[in-house]
């Protein structure tokens, strides 16, 4: 091997090392939008839980309408989105006309959401919007079966279906998808729609669980105010830092003024708010 040819052999890794410095390196964030919306940013890799809605029912903060201009534009802070996850088809979670006209709209975003919520978007379709589909991933699972893991560029997609809190009374035809998502190799996020905090949903996938703990977790507030989902958040899921969601617009951002079982803990209540998402040790 000639010195020039090793010298260039040097030179290349000396950048490959570089790039993956830089990426793993970036800071990673969490933007709150409104009810269980919100966005997760690292470096130019961007992706958002459940953004669309339009039912508040009486009680949670609906988007605020320059976030959704912004959003369907595809302006600052929402350029570039790469991928939209959603949770469950209720309609403080999802809207199928919103989601068909987003991706109308923003032909770089890809879907995934659960099967319900797909055959919802296809009503709302018109035969113009065939080419969105192939954006389109849907994950049909039923309850107990073994977790399902996509890829995409920059993103490692993983998926369990938890029951819609209710579970076993109520709400158990809908395909409520716990969304855990890596990105770029480096940041693990774990968003959990409106999970059931009943620790028998979650001990049957204990290897998914310990497998890849997440530097942040989104549960629903509930997971807060109950032993079991406490014990669900610090036994199962084990993620760096949890910030609770789905919070009625009755509970104060103050946390002086909340109900005392949640004063405690740290909750996404004002659209706009951010988190830094911490590094694993």
């Amino acid at each position: 091997m000639s010195i020039i040819k090793q010298i260039f052999q040097i030179l290349a890794s000396l950048l490959t090392f570089t790039l993956s410095t830089n990426i793993h390196g970036q800071e990673s964030s969490a933007h709150y939008m409104a009810n269980e919306g919100l966005m997760v940013e690292h470096g130019d890799t961007k992706i958002l839980f459940d953004p669309l809605f339009r039912n508040d029912y009486g009680q949670y903060m609906l988007l605020p309408e320059e976030m959704e201009e912004a959003l369907f534009a595809g302006a600052a802070p929402y350029d570039g989105i790469d991928a939209v996850f959603v949770s469950h088809h209720h309609g403080d979670h999802f809207s199928p006309a919103d989601m068909v006209r987003l991706l109308r709209e923003q032909p770089d975003i890809k879907l995934y959401a659960p099967n319900q919520a797909v055959i919802a978007m296809r009503s709302e379709s018109s035969n113009n919007d065939a080419a969105i589909y192939e954006r389109v991933t849907a994950v049909s699972l039923e309850y107990k079966d073994s977790p399902v893991t996509l890829n995409m560029e920059g993103l490692l997609i993983e998926a369990v279906r938890i029951p819609h809190s209710g579970w076993p009374t109520g709400r158990l035809d809908i395909e409520n998808i716990v969304w855990r998502v890596t990105l770029n190799d480096d940041t693990t996020v774990l968003h959990m729609g409106d999970a059931d905090p009943n620790d028998v949903h979650f001990a049957q996938d204990a290897e998914h669980w310990n497998r890849n703990n997440p530097h942040m977790a989104f549960p629903p507030y509930w997971f807060f105010s109950s032993t079991s989902g406490r014990n669900i958040l610090n036994n199962r899921i084990k993620a760096k830092r949890n910030v609770g969601v789905h919070v009625p617009v009755s509970i104060s951002a103050d946390p002086l003024l909340r109900p005392v079982e949640l004063r405690g803990f740290d909750l996404f209540t004002l659209p706009g708010e951010t988190r830094t998402i911490p590094a694993k040790d």
